[in-house]
């Protein structure tokens, strides 16, 4: 085969695998618990540095913190309230210091947007409140969170952004929060082309029904049979499920994925 017919993965160094992570520095928003916390978990089995960013409950990520050194992993924890407009400035300068001592370096490769907040209410019932913490978690904090984050971003790094499947699906109660995720995933398209000379790829990931404290359901109650009946796969959705899709889009095995939305549901609502 010619030099000029060779495909990309001839020219790959042989010694890396696609899914390795090794070397890498991870921000998972919200991973004290839910799929956030999957997520720090999958990332770090893969050989990253995960920083594990919660708000209060510091006391359930030093937890998982110490669970994933345990398994021959590296983590560590940044606090700050999202819901605050300096919430995204004080994440990056509380992470910043503590790269600096662990490596010298504030660099970041992955930056994972999984915090939110739901309150579940058809559109008469929103408060101004309630619509205000909704965009300012799901949307604003977000968006400036990468924002700061860009000139720590290295080259060839990975955005991904936690959506909704309810911005395909028609769900009356999420009348503030599926226009949030349907705006970040807006981000994720447009950010997509912005950063794509940089080679960062940049996508969102939209989970069905999980199985998290945010979905609280009775699993006796019809509300919970109608909704399983309604997924192709058959069953709820697990943290574990929706981390592995992130970790394949944080890994080189996607370098050629950008700009997507990829719906992890079990083919929920088809």
């Amino acid at each position: 085969m010619s030099a000029a017919a060779q495909r990309p993965e001839d020219l790959a160094p042989a010694a890396a695998h696609p899914r390795s992570l090794q070397g890498k520095v991870a921000l998972v928003t919200g991973a004290s618990r839910g799929i956030g916390r999957a997520i720090a978990r999958a990332l770090a089995r893969d050989g990253a540095l995960v920083a594990v960013h919660c708000n209060s409950a510091r006391e359930a990520a030093e937890a998982l913190v110490a669970e994933i050194a345990a398994a021959g992993g590296q983590a560590l924890v940044v606090q700050a309230d999202l819901a605050h407009a300096d919430g995204p400035c004080a994440l990056l300068e509380d992470l910043d210091v503590q790269l600096r001592q662990r490596l010298g370096s504030p660099a970041l490769d992955i930056l994972v947007n999984n915090a939110g907040v739901i309150k579940r209410e058809p559109i008469e019932a929103v408060t101004p409140e309630q619509f205000d913490l909704t965009l300012t978690v799901n949307l604003k904090a977000p968006f400036f969170l990468i924002q700061q984050a860009l000139p720590r971003l290295r080259e060839q790094g990975r955005i991904i952004n936690i959506s909704s499947m309810g911005t395909r699906a028609a769900f009356p109660a999420m009348a503030a929060y599926a226009p949030a995720k349907a705006g970040l995933e807006a981000l994720t398209r447009l950010l997509a082309v912005q950063l794509g000379p940089r080679g960062i790829t940049v996508n969102a990931v939209a989970p069905g029904l999980t199985d998290t404290a945010m979905n609280p359901l009775d699993m006796a109650s019809p509300a919970a049979a109608q909704a399983i009946a309604g997924i192709a796969l058959g069953r709820l959705g697990q943290p574990a499920d929706i981390a592995e899709v992130v970790a394949f889009l944080a890994s080189d095995a996607a370098r050629w994925v950008t700009g997507q939305c990829i719906e992890a549901s079990g083919g929920q609502r088809l």
